[in-house]
């Protein structure tokens, strides 16, 4: 294992490796080589995409909501047996 030390990192660089390790819950310095080492082909890279924006709003319906839902919704799934023949 060797050392380095890389200069002239702009602060959007930095807050956002800081910010990708936060996400993975590991190191700066583990980010970092991550990041180097599927750049330069040494690792494949992870192909799942995480989508995340909503995530503050899951399990937020209390039980009555979510049967208010369901009773609106209910028409949505009965089938006009008319319109298939």
């Amino acid at each position: 294992m060797s050392t380095m030390t890389i200069r002239g990192l702009d602060e959007l660089t930095v807050t956002a490796l800081k910010e990708k390790a936060k996400q993975e819950g590991t190191s700066v310095n583990a980010a970092l080589v991550k990041l180097l080492q599927e750049e330069l082909g040494l690792k494949k890279k992870k192909r799942t995409v995480v989508y995340n924006d909503l995530d503050h709003l899951a399990g937020t319906w209390s039980d009555k909501e979510y049967k208010e839902f369901q009773k609106r919704i209910k028409d949505f799934e009965t089938i006009d047996e008319t319109m298939w023949k």
